[in-house]
């Protein structure tokens, strides 16, 4: 399509160079997975190019980095406002032992400095974000909203190497670990006993969701249960403008969100507000919390989980012999920290780096609204940065808003269809067989994850992959955005297409978890086993077949869902 319109062109292509064209892109790769886990429902045109770019690029560099034996990262494309990958393996038995013995050297700095390194990329990554704050999009001048936005790309970039050289680091530790568990022990990570070695652990998720908890024991010691009873934002920060205690209580909340606060209510897009433009979401987690005099529940089952932990490893290197306990005991040291590091690099990486996506472009985004360039902030969503480079220098003489209504009719079109689970010539069975090979990471234990294995015999309604064993019976609520996390009442089975670091605070209410998609390391698998609740994932209908108030068993150590009654 080539229309002009006003001397802009209209229908140009959204992701240049990664939109996905079948003849091309089937040549160079049979099979092409959906990201379900981060792109459904369908991204905008301006977070797709982002991912699509950098992700990509991280992926690449993390896996060159690390000299990954069998892959050397992903390619990705752009569809319907949908995220497809094809892993990029490594085949030839030469090329295999040259990596090899480069990784051997490569990956050691994890098993001897895991912490040091991880804390130096997070300084790094805060140091990033504050240089970025600083601008205030506002008051810059045009040129200086380029030279942020350029900025902005730039952290984008090494965000995404570090993400990406860190969780293939950890993640493949994580499975050399399953793979020397399945030899000397016959256990995998489907196991309840495989989750008992590892978990235990502290996070940043947690601690936020902590700090949380606290705010809502003040806000019961200072009487302000009925300034925060109900509404969102708008109504209950006036409400507690209105009292000294109020004011007091206020001044706790807003300091953890100008720390804590950058965060999305969807951690792959920028279309939602943060925390920090919008607090309702952590608002409704301090009001939940408020309704319960315990301790923080999560501390408890902490330090239970942790003396589990300790006496299974215990018993385990026992069991082993002298000339394995010491290679076993290096790998488990590593392993035990991909649940926590999965939920922290969301909290820095991921969503931080986000919300200043977000921040900028919106900034961008009143500028060329005021100069009339387009109707309203948030219309630079369907816009791609080669777009805004083009017009913000002298927005005046640029008019988008027929390319913005064409891309946005477009992204409404795609939330009313879906992509399909995968593209390509080969069957799902062999494209997973092609993952297998590939012994990727991030695939396996993130994005694609295992596949069900249905038994008749069983006759259950939905059949997925344990994310965390135990069984559980309670009311489904279904929930497919963060907005409506409030309707989730104690006991219930959360049902949702997947979840993140913002969900986290509901795991401490619901009795069971139900993802359409989901892998071990994801975060419903590594949260529900922090709780220790039972959680199935891959189940990928379970949104469509599930209805809220139906009563519900979740097995957990099977995969297993069955539906008990209707509402």
């Amino acid at each position: 399509m080539s229309v002009t319109t006003q001397g802009e062109p209209v229908g140009s292509g959204v992701v240049a160079g990664f939109d996905f064209e079948e003849e091309r892109d089937l040549k160079e790769s049979p099979y092409w997975f959906l990201d379900a886990t981060h792109s459904v429902p369908p991204w905008t045109p301006m977070f797709g190019w982002f991912w699509t770019h950098f992700c990509r690029h991280g992926m690449q560099y993390g896996a060159e980095a690390l000299s990954l034996p069998t892959v050397r990262g992903w390619d990705w494309r752009f569809r319907d406002g949908g995220g497809y990958l094809t892993v990029q393996a490594v085949s030839d038995p030469a090329e295999i032992r040259r990596r090899e013995e480069r990784f051997r050297v490569a990956f050691r700095p994890f098993l001897e400095s895991y912490n040091e390194q991880w804390s130096g990329f997070k300084n790094e990554m805060l140091g990033h974000y504050a240089r970025l704050k600083s601008v205030d999009p506002d008051q810059a001048s045009n040129f200086e909203l380029l030279a942020l936005l350029e900025d902005t790309i730039g952290v984008t970039r090494r965000m995404w190497e570090i993400h990406m050289y860190m969780m293939y680091g950890v993640y493949t530790i994580y499975l050399l670990f399953e793979d020397l568990c399945q030899e000397l022990l016959g256990i995998d990570d489907t196991s309840a006993d495989f989750h008992r070695l590892l978990s235990g652990h502290d996070n940043k998720v947690f601690e936020v969701d902590r700090s949380l908890w606290q705010l809502a024991k003040d806000a019961r010691e200072l009487g302000l249960g009925d300034a925060l009873a109900g509404g969102d934002a708008a109504q209950t920060l006036p409400a507690l403008e209105a009292s000294d205690a109020g004011r007091q209580w206020l001044g706790r909340f807003r300091a953890l969100l100008d720390e804590d606060g950058w965060r999305l209510q969807r951690m792959a897009e920028i279309n939602l507000p943060t925390w920090v433009e919008d607090p309702t979401p952590a608002l409704q987690i301090v009001r939940r919390f408020l309704g319960s005099t315990a301790d923080f529940d999560l501390d408890d089952k902490r330090e239970e989980l942790a003396r589990e932990r300790r006496e299974a490893q215990q018993a385990v290197l026992a069991r082993l012999r002298p000339e394995d306990r010491e290679w076993f005991g290096t790998l488990m040291g590593v392993a035990e920290r991909a649940g926590s590091f999965s939920e922290e690099h969301n909290h820095y990486l991921d969503l931080y780096t986000h919300a200043m996506i977000r921040r900028t472009v919106l900034g961008i985004g009143r500028r060329l609204a005021a100069a009339g360039t387009i109707d309203e902030a948030e219309d630079t969503f369907f816009l791609v940065p080669d777009e805004l480079r083009r017009v913000t220098g002298t927005p005046e003489f640029h008019r988008l808003q027929p390319l913005v209504e064409e891309r946005r009719a477009e992204w409404q079109s795609w939330q009313h269809k879906e992509n399909p689970p995968l593209l390509g010539t080969l069957s799902l069975e062999e494209a997973i067989g092609r993952l297998v090979v590939s012994k990727d990471p991030i695939a396996l234990k993130v994005v694609v994850g295992a596949m069900p294995k249905v038994d008749p015999a069983v006759n259950a309604d939905l059949y997925g992959v344990c994310g965390s064993p135990g069984v559980a019976e309670g009311t489904a609520r279904v929930i497919l955005d963060e907005s409506r996390l409030g309707d989730v009442q104690p006991g219930d089975i959360l049902v949702a297409a997947t979840t993140s670091p913002s969900w986290t605070a509901v795991f401490a209410f619901v009795s069971g978890v139900v993802v359409d998609r989901g892998a071990s390391l994801s975060h419903a698998a590594v949260v529900g086993r922090e709780y220790a609740i039972p959680v199935v994932m891959n189940v990928f209908e379970g949104t469509k077949k599930l209805r809220s108030g139906q009563r519900v068993r979740v097995d957990g150590t099977n995969g297993h869902v069955f539906i008990l009654s209707e509402e």
